[in-house]
C-alpha cells in the first residue's frame, strides 16, 4: 500500500511534543515584537505610502513587521537549542540552527535596507547570496550521494561541496524572491507561509518517526515550529485592514527559512526535496507567471506591476479577502499534493512534479494571466468596474 508507512517505528509521533516551547516562544515573542515594531515604525515615519499603481492601500501603513517575525523566530530557535542541550548530536544541531538563524538575520537586514532606501535588485540579490553562504559555512548542504547512487556514480566530499555551493545559492535566491513577490495583499504572504510551514512540519515529523537523521530531524522540526509560531504572532496585525506590513524584511526572511528547509529535505534525497517544492507550489507559480508575462510582453523583468496572480484576481472583480482565501486554498492544495507525493516511490516523484506544474501552467495560460495592459496593468475581466 502507498500509505502503509506514514508513521515509522523508530520514534512515536508524540516525539514532536517535546518541542512545544519552540512554537510558544516564537508566537509570544513575535506578537510582542510586532506590536513594538508598529509603534517604532510610526514614530520614525517608516511607513509604506500608497501610490495608486502597485500599492493600492488607502493610508500609509507601518513597516518593520519582518523584524517582529525575526524576533519570534530567534526566540523559538533559542528555546529549541535549550531543549537539545546534553544530546550527543548537539554540536551539529547547534551549528546548523545558528547558521540558519544567521542567514535569516542577514536576509531580514537586507530587506530592512530595501524597505527604507529602496535599493537596486542586484544589491538585494547580492545580500541574498551572502545569506546563502551563512548556510554553507554552517555545513547546511544537500547530500547528492543518493542521486549519484541511482546512477551508480561515486561522489566524494569535495564533489558534493562543489555541487552543493551553487545549489544552495540558487535555492536561497529563488525561494527568497518568490515569497518577496507574493507579499502584495494583507495577510497573503504570512498566511501562505504558515500553510507551507505546517505541511513541511508534517514532512519533518514523518521523517523523524523513521529516525532519518539524528541531528537533522530536530533541526527541521525546530525551524518549522519557529517559522509557524513567528508567522502566527505577526498575522493578527497583518490581517485586512493591515496595521503593519512585513515589508521586504519579512518576505525575504520567510523565503530564506523555506530555502533552508528545502536544503534540509534535500539531505534526505530527491523525493523529499521534490515533495517540499510541490508544497511551495503557489509562490513558484506566481513568480513564474510574473516573469514569463513580462518577458512575452517585452516589459522590464524587475519593474513591479499588477500582473501577479493575486493582483489579477482583484482586477477581475474578486474582493481582497476572497482573493486571499483562494490563495490559501490553492496553497493547501499544493501542500496536500506534496504530502501525498512524499509517500510514493522516488522514481515517480519527478513525473508527479512535472504533471502538477504543467497543469498549473496550462490553467494560467487558459485564464489569460499572461496577458498585459500597459506597463503595470493586468488584463481586466468582465467583473471590473
Amino acid at each position: 500500500m502507498v500509505f502503509d508507512k506514514i508513521i515509522g517505528d523508530h520514534r512515536p509521533v508524540r516525539w514532536v511534543v517535546q518541542f512545544w516551547p519552540v512554537i510558544a516562544a516564537a508566537f509570544v515573542s513575535s506578537l510582542a515584537a510586532t506590536w513594538l515594531c508598529k509603534k517604532v515604525a510610526i514614530k520614525l515615519g517608516i511607513v509604506d505610502t500608497p501610490d495608486n499603481l502597485v500599492k493600492t492601500h488607502k493610508e500609509p501603513v507601518a513597516y518593520l513587521g519582518g523584524i517582529g517575525i525575526l524576533f519570534g523566530l530567534g526566540a523559538g530557535v533559542m528555546a529549541g537549542l535549550y531543549g537539545l542541550q546534553g544530546e550527543e548530536f548537539f554540536p551539529t544541531s547547534f551549528r546548523w540552527l545558528l547558521g540558519i538563524l544567521a542567514g535569516g538575520t542577514i536576509a531580514c537586514f537586507i530587506g530592512v535596507i530595501d524597505d527604507i532606501f529602496d535599493i537596486k535588485p542586484i544589491q538585494k540579490i547580492g545580500g541574498q547570496v551572502v545569506a546563502a553562504f551563512a548556510l554553507i559555512l554552517a555545513g547546511v548542504l544537500p547530500d547528492f550521494v543518493a542521486v549519484a547512487d541511482f546512477f551508480n556514480i561515486e561522489v566524494t566530499w569535495n564533489i558534493n561541496l562543489i555541487l552543493g555551493i551553487p545549489f544552495v545559492v540558487v535555492v536561497v535566491v529563488g525561494a527568497t524572491n518568490s515569497l518577496n513577490l507574493l507579499d502584495g495583499l494583507d495577510g497573503l504572504c504570512a498566511g501562505v507561509t504558515a500553510i507551507i510551514g505546517i505541511a513541511m512540519l508534517l514532512l519533518s515529523v514523518h521523517l523523524a518517526t523513521w529516525d532519518s537523521s539524528e541531528f537533522g530531524d530536530p533541526v527541521r522540526t525546530i525551524i518549522c515550529l519557529g517559522l509557524i509560531g513567528g508567522v502566527f504572532g505577526f498575522l493578527p496585525f497583518n490581517r485586512h485592514p493591515a496595521k503593519i506590513f512585513m515589508g521586504d524584511a519579512g518576505s525575504m526572511l520567510l523565503g530564506f527559512m523555506v530555502a533552508a528547509l528545502f536544503i534540509l529535505f534535500a539531505n534526505q534525497g530527491p523525493r523529499w526535496l521534490m515533495a517540499s517544492i510541490i508544497v511551495f507550489g503557489l509562490p513558484i507559480l506566481d513568480t513564474a507567471t510574473a516573469l514569463v508575462r513580462r518577458a512575452i510582453n517585452k516589459k522590464p523583468l524587475f519593474v513591479s506591476d499588477r500582473g501577479h496572480i493575486y493582483d489579477q484576481m482583484i482586477d477581475r472583480g474578486i474582493p481582497l479577502k476572497k482573493t486571499v482565501e483562494i490563495c490559501y486554498g490553492l496553497t493547501g492544495l499544493y501542500a496536500i499534493i506534496g504530502l501525498i507525493t512524499s509517500q510514493i516511490k522516488g522514481r515517480y516523484t519527478p513525473i508527479v512534479m512535472v504533471v502538477v506544474f504543467t497543469i498549473s501552467a496550462l490553467v494560467i495560460w487558459k485564464k489569460g494571466f499572461l496577458e498585459m495592459e500597459g506597463l503595470r496593468g493586468a488584463r481586466k475581466g468582465t467583473g471590473d468596474k
